[in-house]
């Protein structure tokens, strides 16, 4: 080889180096995602017999948000939010009457939509769904035509299962609950005990085969949904009964992700974020969780249904508790400047991002949050207050009801929305009011998906 072949070797090899160095210099993204979590369930959110030491240690290490949102208090149009950026009636993905959607369903997420998935793929991102989608069971509405390389799960809920139904005493329930490996069920109706390492396994080998490639990990958790299960070695170890093991063993699975991370060396170059679709399934009693000192839980728009747990750890995050909002909403143009993706900034979102707040540079951006149920705009927060236009418990509570003068509390002194200030303060209403027809009258309220 004479020394001018060598120099332009040596200078390809270089370049090719730079090239593998840039894409490995991209943050990988993991979501952890629990289904029906409250606020309340995580020993680090003060639970007092629910131990969960690697989500504790994470909350230490990383940041811990106490004012941190969902954008619906049920599954689907939560989900649906996170990965689009989007408020439901901005996509369809809500339901009047019905909340969810169910094996039976003629929609799903539209195939317009551009998910966190498909704007990372956008900056070479390898990415995975496993575990719960819950955003339409058709073929063109399942995550691999939503941006996702691979999905290892089910498409809807646990209890949307034959096998669970009869237990139950419905005889009359049609649906199997399939399991998926790609485009293909390879089982019906699987055994629930051993999702959570069922999907464990799954990640922490997904993060073994691409950890020289940036990667986004979406690990949505069946559990602790009703039906609960836990395996073999979780089963009866919690002093909260069955569903602190579910929990328990959810804390188990963080672990083992982390290590994993370790294990690569991918820990400084990884953010992982832990957090709840909405609160807990309150109506289900001791089987169910807890939303802390929130009122309320599960389907409803009081702090219990839409405020969760969330905990930010790894790569550049600056240790701290964050009391200001963020949501879910939020999570989409944060990675996207994460991975230097500037595409959506042409779609209109409802969403902003936090990475100035995770590095420590700023605080959030986000000042209001409008809670949804369905279509209808049912209460609206800005800075410490929130006012309610309608009330409507939880699953099994009493029927909407449009108030004759909104509610009104100051979430900072009264989390629990137990005393109405309303009449102390008519200019916050007027703000606020006014907040709210500023807001609907922004937008063509799309047809809802799910009825």
């Amino acid at each position: 080889m004479n020394k001018t072949s060598w120099l332009i070797l040596s200078f390809s090899s270089g370049l090719s180096l730079l090239s593998h160095a840039a894409v490995r210099e991209k943050t990988n993204i993991i979501v952890i995602f629990c289904d029906d979590l409250g606020y309340g369930d995580l020993s680090c959110y003060g639970h007092p017999t629910i131990q969960t030491p690697n989500l504790d240690r994470l909350a230490i290490e990383g940041q811990k948000w106490t004012s941190f949102y969902v954008s619906a208090s049920v599954s689907s149009p939560s989900r649906a939010g996170l990965l689009t950026g989007k408020l439901g009636v901005r996509t369809g993905m809500y339901g009047d009457k019905k909340r969810v959607l169910f094996p039976n369903s003629p929609h799903g997420l539209p195939m317009e939509e551009q998910t966190i998935a498909t704007y990372l793929k956008e900056a070479n991102y390898t990415t995975a769904c496993v575990g719960k989608w819950h955003l339409g069971h058709l073929e063109n509405n399942l995550p691999l035509n939503h941006g996702f390389d691979y999905f290892y799960g089910t498409p809807y809920s646990n209890d949307m299962s034959k096998k669970e139904q009869l237990k139950l005493g419905n005889k009359n329930y049609k649906h199997k609950l399939p399991f998926y490996d790609q485009d293909k069920i390879i089982e019906y109706d699987p055994e629930q005990s051993n999702f959570t390492q069922r999907f464990t396994d799954y990640a922490t080998n997904f993060i073994k085969e691409n950890r020289k490639e940036p990667f986004f990990l979406y690990l949505a958790h069946p559990m602790p949904h009703i039906p609960i299960y836990a395996s073999t070695s979780f089963k009866n170890s919690s002093r909260r009964g069955l569903y602190g093991d579910a929990v328990e063993e959810i804390d188990w699975s963080v672990g083992q992700i982390v290590s994993a991370l370790k294990k690569y060396k991918l820990d400084k170059n990884t953010i992982v974020i832990f957090t709840s679709d909405n609160g807990p399934w309150l109506s289900y009693r001791q089987n169910g969780g807890s939303a802390g000192l929130l009122k309320d839980g599960k389907a409803s728009t009081y702090e219990g249904g839409f405020r969760v747990p969330a905990i930010f750890w790894g790569a550049d995050i600056e240790p701290a508790v964050i009391s200001e909002m963020g949501s879910t909403l939020d999570l989409l143009p944060t990675f996207c400047e994460y991975a230097n993706v500037t595409s959506h900034q042409t779609d209109i979102l409802d969403g902003y991002s936090l990475k100035e707040v995770l590095n420590g540079q700023d605080v959030s951006p986000r000042e209001v949050f409008y809670f949804y149920r369905g279509g209808e705009l049912y209460a609206i927060r800005k800075g410490a207050y929130k006012m309610h236009l309608f009330t409507q418990a939880a699953y099994g509570g009493k029927a909407k009801k449009k108030l004759d003068r909104p509610l009104l509390y100051n979430l900072d002194v009264d989390p629990g929305e137990h005393w109405d200030i309303s009449s102390r303060y008519p200019d916050i209403i007027k703000e606020l009011t006014d907040l709210r027809d500023k807001h609907v009258s922004s937008f063509d309220k799309l047809k809802p998906l799910f009825d």
